[in-house]
């Protein structure tokens, strides 16, 4: 079995109209949600702390829907909105094809054109 493909995203597109999150309809709602509940307020606190000494633990899990082509945040929603307060230039991810029947975690190269980048 092969390794999961491990690639480089720029933070820029962490945004509404290219990497969407998938909990929330757009990023400010999940920030003005992180902003209020204690628990969040921790987990972003030591983000935000840690990133910039450490980087990034864990990848953020980006998911591509095989009908629409659309492009989410699966996991790392917490991650996605520390990278971009700090203004990280970008962030490490894998990826997975979100099917209608099951989840595919992606071996190959992201399908970075679908939004309009070249590969990293």
């Amino acid at each position: 079995m092969s390794a999961r493909y491990r690639g480089w995203m720029p933070t820029r597109m962490l945004r509404d109209d290219a990497i969407q999150p998938t909990e929330y309809r757009v990023w400010s709602e999940a920030e003005r949600r992180f902003a209020r509940r204690r628990q969040d307020v921790r987990v972003m606190a030591e983000l935000l702390a840690t990133v910039p000494r450490e980087g990034l633990r864990v990848p953020i899990l980006l998911g591509v829907d095989d009908l629409d082509h659309r492009v989410y945040v699966s996991d790392g929603h917490h991650r996605a909105i520390a990278l971009r307060t700090l203004g990280a230039p970008k962030f490490p991810f894998t990826w997975c094809w979100i099917r209608a029947y099951r989840v595919e975690h992606a071996t190959a190269p992201f399908p970075y054109h679908l939004l309009g980048l070249e590969a990293s």
